[in-house]
């Protein structure tokens, strides 16, 4: 059997969730595959109030943000989702397979596709980062914030981003000591005011620096850190032991484009975006009629910009679709007016950078 919905959303997160508020309300059937056990994806672990404006949910925090999003649509017919589920292929005939709570086979032919898959965390290598007690970012979020455990009692925090700072700060919330921040640029990357609170609560930020080895045998008893110069080599002498039980990189994303490529949409590596990306109008449809991009998956960003692209696929899909929607070019123009405003500035710069080598120019 095969579902045939108007819209089909891969990813259940912050892009996808607001995509669907807008395809649900439009009028449009909707079907939401995820392959977490909740929809919300990112939101879910982070306790943070978030910045930006009304349309961003400012001052909400986000383990509260999808439960807003979702409950505009839950209750709606035209909305269905399915969790444990992991799109696995788009094929020739617009037909999306999907393996649910790894055992079923199930297969969509919608009208149109909105991906937003989100992103896979980065890492670096060293030696011993395969020892027990190294985490990425997300996981540490999970484990505390979704879960209630605590990934340690001292640890060593690698990237001043901010993933980086927020979950260093979320680590203090619940008692863990933050040996240090080290950071390879030479600059802090995230926010100030995130930065500010990791500085009163006196965790040092050291630019300029990097892990060199993680220390221990059968699990994390410390780490390695040294100076780099300009050309990203260690400066000898400058080598200092942290004393820590666990290690967090959060050290970047990566989209996570690979139903992008099947769909045989043209991408684009942009290192400003975090990997390769694909084109997009600003509509957000990619070069493959009916097939949109939101979030992560389009380039890396803040979850606000996350929602506000998800809310521009959603409304776009829609109306390609011959939805009513009598305000389409106000709110579509908003969305915009809303992006850029979330990028502007010496912090946006680089996404901008990254936005003018994969944006379709109207003709």
């Amino acid at each position: 059997m095969i579902e045939t919905p108007e819209v089909l959303i891969i990813g259940g997160g912050p892009a996808g969730l607001a995509a669907a508020r807008e395809t649900v309300k439009a009028g449009c059937e909707t079907v939401i595959l995820d392959d977490a056990l909740e929809l919300g994806g990112q939101l879910v672990k982070q306790t943070h109030k978030f910045f930006g404006s009304e349309m961003e949910y400012a001052g909400v925090r986000g383990i509260w943000i999808s439960e807003k999003l979702l409950a505009e649509i839950s209750d709606s017919p035209n909305f269905k989702y399915y969790l444990h589920t992991d799109a696995s292929g788009h094929y020739e005939d617009g037909v999306v397979t999907a393996i649910y709570r790894g055992e079923k086979v199930l297969k969509f032919k919608p009208a149109k596709i909105i991906i937003a898959t989100g992103a896979t965390e980065k890492t670096i290598p060293f030696p011993n980062n395969d020892l027990p007690g190294v985490y990425g970012a997300g996981a540490v979020q999970t484990l505390m914030n979704v879960y209630g455990v605590l990934p340690g009692k001292r640890g060593l925090m690698v990237g001043a981003g901010n993933i980086g700072l927020i979950v260093s700060y979320q680590l203090r919330q619940a008692g863990v000591e933050v040996a240090c921040i080290v950071e390879a640029l030479d600059k802090i990357g995230g926010y100030w005011v995130h930065a500010s609170k990791i500085a009163r609560l006196g965790v040092p930020i050291l630019t300029r620096t990097t892990i060199t080895e993680a220390l221990g045998k059968e699990q994390v008893t410390g780490a390695i850190i040294t100076d780099i110069d300009e050309n990203w080599q260690p400066i000898p002498g400058t080598e200092r032991d942290v004393e820590c039980d666990f290690i967090c990189l959060a050290v970047g994303l990566s989209p996570l484009s690979d139903l992008l490529r099947l769909a045989e949409c043209e991408m684009v590596y942009v290192p400003e975006l975090g990997g390769e990306v694909p084109y997009r109008n600003d509509e957000m449809e990619t070069t493959t009629a009916g097939v949109y991009v939101a979030g992560d998956a389009g380039g890396i960003e803040e979850a606000s910009s996350a929602m506000i692209e998800g809310a521009l696929a959603g409304l776009s899909a829609a109306n390609s679709l011959g939805k009513s929607i009598p305000d389409f070019g106000e709110r579509k123009n908003g969305f915009l007016a809303e992006l850029e405003n979330l990028r502007s500035g010496p912090i946006g710069s680089h996404i901008r950078e990254g936005l003018s080598k994969c944006v379709l120019k109207e003709k």
